[in-house]
């Protein structure tokens, strides 16, 4: 009988930290993207991923981005009609999804954008965040998807992701690093389970 041989192999060879490996996990499945529109002041701020997407700058991240700049890379043709729906979405508070196109160094990517609009006290719209999937692949064609609060099923994988989102922004950077490790793969995992949903549809 041969000897097996015992050399122990590194899945993880390639990658620095846990992030690392975390980031190249979320890219692979599709979530992209976090955004915060602060809906009062007519701003949104990106991550890298959203940044890159829809700004076609991906220096844009972190900082506030208001106007046209805030969706520069949206295809043109998606445009108008991407800026009617979130404006009605927002009308209608809640659930925020929108499924439109992204012209990238001349690629055209499907996007799935999902939040939750935050009310003040007197239920006014304030606030929405949410996350911004790639669906490029498993688009096969047909109408978009858009769904405002009275549309959207109430179902146990959107309000975890609901959930999963707010933790993600609650925790912020500042959180221990295994904190916001499981709140991303939680994410990636939610996120990949509704770009799945979102195919089949």
């Amino acid at each position: 009988m041969s000897e097996i041989s015992r050399t122990p192999i590194d899945a993880t060879d390639g990658f620095n930290t846990p992030f690392d490996r975390l980031q190249a996990a979320l890219d692979a499945s599709g979530v992209v993207g976090a955004w915060d529109w602060d809906i009062r002041r007519g701003t949104i701020v990106y991550d890298a991923g959203a940044a890159r997407l829809l700004t076609g700058d991906p220096a844009l991240a972190g900082t506030e981005i208001s106007g046209a700049d805030a969706l520069a890379a949206v295809h043109p043709d998606d445009h108008p009609w991407l800026l009617d729906q979130v404006q009605r979405a927002v009308r209608s508070g809640g659930l925020v999804l929108a499924e439109y196109r992204v012209v990238q160094g001349g690629a055209e990517h499907w996007l799935i954008s999902r939040g939750r609009t935050v009310p003040d006290s007197a239920g006014r719209p304030v606030r929405a965040r949410g996350i911004i999937i790639d669906i490029t692949e498993l688009r096969e064609g047909g109408g978009r998807y858009v769904f405002t609060s009275a549309a959207a099923p109430d179902d146990p994988l959107s309000r975890a992701a609901d959930l999963a989102i707010a933790l993600r922004q609650t925790l912020g950077e500042d959180a221990a690093s295994e904190l916001r490790l499981a709140a991303d793969g939680l994410l990636m995992s939610l996120g990949r389970a509704l770009a799945r949903t979102m195919g089949r549809r």
